[in-house]
């Protein structure tokens, strides 16, 4: 440091912090622990705090690990969930994630718990590092065809076909998917307490939430890019007035047309 601690003006001491790493942060800490300066004590007070939150959010991603870390020793484990059973319009849409076992993706969540530019960060972190992502789809017509459920099963079923890495046990959110070889475990509330299955969610959510983005483009409208299909007001106001579109499930608006 060019200048002693008690010389620097607070701004010098801001910048600091802003340019240091965690390591870093708490020998500065240590450092300007004395300077009675309020500017000095605030700007420590807001580090300490930063500090305290990542510590407790790393506290609560490794809670999220314990379905993962009771059976790490089977091999690759692969989290399932799926996004979209309650839309008027829209597919359902799985993802299975298999995240490396030495993960440390902070911030990861039930995916309805995040905000959507949350969601997006996370989507493209997780892309990045997951040892294999797959995600599958079932269409409205086949919603309509096999029921919402057994369609379900069946993006899920895709979902693990389209995996690079095959796992060796599968973590399911609240479902044992039928027609599949492979270990399941499924687990009630299960995107909200395995990591693996909270990663899935976010794929499955931001890729369907796309989508319907998409779809906004091509059928305006109905409100597609902000109501992502589900039943709001103004989405069944434009079903009434405009007719349903092809990417409706005609099983679930037989009371709107």
């Amino acid at each position: 440091m060019s200048k002693k601690a008690g010389t620097k003006s607070i701004a010098e001491i801001k910048k600091e912090f802003e340019i240091a790493d965690r390591t870093e942060r708490k020998k500065l800490q240590m450092l300007y622990a004395s300077d009675e300066r309020s500017g000095v004590k605030n700007l420590l007070h807001r580090y300490l705090r930063e500090e305290e939150k990542l510590l407790a959010e790393e506290e609560r991603t490794e809670a999220m690990k314990c379905y993962e870390r009771q059976y790490e020793h089977v091999g690759w484990i692969c989290g399932i969930d799926e996004v979209g059973r309650g839309p008027l319009a829209g597919p359902v849409v799985a993802g299975a994630v298999i995240l490396p076992k030495d993960c440390h993706i902070l911030y990861i969540n039930d995916s309805k718990k995040l905000s959507a530019g949350k969601r997006e960060e996370l989507y493209e972190i997780i892309m990045k590092e997951a040892v294999a992502v797959g995600i599958g789809m079932a269409s409205p017509a086949r919603i309509d065809e096999i029921n919402i459920l057994q369609a379900t099963y069946e993006a899920m079923r895709e979902a693990v076909s389209q995996l690079s890495v095959k796992p060796q046990l599968l973590l399911n959110d609240a479902v044992t998917i039928p027609q599949i070889e492979i270990p399941q475990v499924p687990i009630i509330k299960g995107d909200a307490k395995s990591i693996s299955i909270a990663a899935a969610s976010i794929v499955a959510k931001v890729t369907r939430d796309r989508l319907m983005e998409e779809y906004e483009k091509v059928l305006p409208g109905y409100g597609f890019a902000d109501n992502k299909g589900y039943g709001s007001k103004e989405h069944i106001r434009a079903l009434k007035e405009l007719g349903p579109t092809p990417i409706h499930r005609a099983s679930f608006i037989k009371n709107f047309v």
